[in-house]
């Protein structure tokens, strides 16, 4: 590992470059154009490095990259990632790609070009050091991670189910931190039906909807319970469409965050059961769990304590931790896949105007990646 990590450091110049390369190549969510203009770049790397190029096509977002290395042994691991950032087309143009004070800046670089690049670092890295690749490697990058993984969470399933293990290039917990744990998701949208009335006539006719959704907000909002870890935020209302006009609808979308499958099933049996407080109002309820909680299990223990080794070789304390926030990681780890989370970059920032990466650690990071590519698992 020290051989591999010291190779690593010597092509880290070489690496920044396709950094900045990837950073500058933007990739917002819904511009699919531009995210298969970056797929194409980066799969053409992986196909210079060996691998199997192939790309599954998406109708709405950008074609999802799977790339297969082959390896000396048919045990199989899968390295998770995607290729679409939050940031708009132009931001690039704002915000252009610089290094100062030991980091890397700009849009996407931490959330997760920089997982991308360590991806491409271990394996080369492998390659150089042992003449190849001690187990089968695929490499998974897909397209709306950032948007709920609609159009690839079947293709993650897919590739995921035939690997020993998933490793999940997403960024790093503060200080480099792995994700053992992360809350599953859920989408509602509360819609009441009132009826309508003048307001000053004959307001006693009308069923006032958004009186009625301010009473189930605040009903929605109570069911946050931080000893369960359960999250529940209304963050959209919308209703009415005039002043003087009794409101007949409204409608109110909500965030949920859970940290296990049976909270998941108590909580939407709690939100489909909500009732109407006002006299002749109606609800409706549509939604469902979008993703499912990664909780951590005794096979994720086991693999974060191979991490742990590993890091130790190469001189590094290696921490866990769990986050509010899901990934595709959640897709697999609820197949019982054992998975590692947060295996990307050290920084901070994702999302932000500030997001950054530590350069210098990326040696480390992408030998740590490599190592676990190299253990029996």
């Amino acid at each position: 590992m020290r051989e591999i990590l010291s190779h690593l450091t010597q092509q880290l110049p070489e690496a920044i470059a396709f950094l900045e390369k990837m950073v500058s190549l933007e990739s917002p969510s819904f511009d699919k154009p531009l995210v298969d203009d970056f797929v194409r770049i980066v799969g053409a790397r992986f196909a210079g490095m060996g691998a199997e190029v192939e790309f599954v096509s998406a109708e709405k977002f950008g074609d999802n990259l799977i790339a297969r290395f082959p390896g000396r042994s048919s045990e199989r691991v899968l390295l998770l990632g995607h290729t679409d950032t939050v940031w708009p087309a132009g931001e690039i143009a704002r915000r252009p790609f610089k290094i100062a004070g030991g980091r890397a800046f700009g849009p996407g670089v931490f959330d997760m070009k920089a997982g991308i690049l360590l991806i491409s670092m271990a394996i080369a890295a492998l390659q150089k050091a042992n003449g190849g690749l001690p187990k089968t490697v695929t490499v998974l990058l897909v397209s709306d991670e950032e948007v709920g993984s609609t159009s690839s969470r079947a293709v993650t399933e897919t590739e995921a189910s035939p690997c020993r293990a998933v490793f999940v290039l997403e960024p790093s917990l503060p200080g480099g931190a792995l994700k053992t744990a992360r809350k599953g998701v859920g989408r509602f949208t509360l819609k009441v039906i009132g009826r309508a009335a003048h307001a000053g006539i004959d307001p006693e006719n009308g069923i006032n909807a958004i009186e009625e959704i301010s009473h189930q907000i605040l009903k929605l909002q109570k069911m946050t319970d931080a000893a369960r870890g359960t999250i529940v935020t209304v963050g959209v209302v919308q209703g009415g469409i005039r002043s003087n006009v009794v409101p007949a609808e409204a409608a109110a979308e909500i965030d949920i965050r859970i940290s296990s499958m049976e909270e998941a099933e108590r909580m939407t049996k709690t939100i489909k059961a909500l009732s109407a407080e006002l006299s002749g109002a109606r609800l409706e309820v549509r939604g469902s769990i979008t993703r499912p909680p990664m909780e951590r299990t005794a096979e994720t223990e086991r693999l974060f304590r191979v991490a742990q080794k590993v890091a130790s070789s190469l001189g590094i304390a290696l921490t866990e931790g769990s986050t509010g926030g899901a990934s595709d990681g959640n897709f697999t780890s609820a197949l019982g896949i054992p998975t590692l989370d947060g295996l990307g970059a050290i920084g901070g920032g994702a999302h932000a105007i500030d997001e950054w990466v530590d350069i210098q650690s990326l040696p480390q990071r992408a030998a740590l990646l490599a190592g676990l590519i190299t253990e029996r698992l």
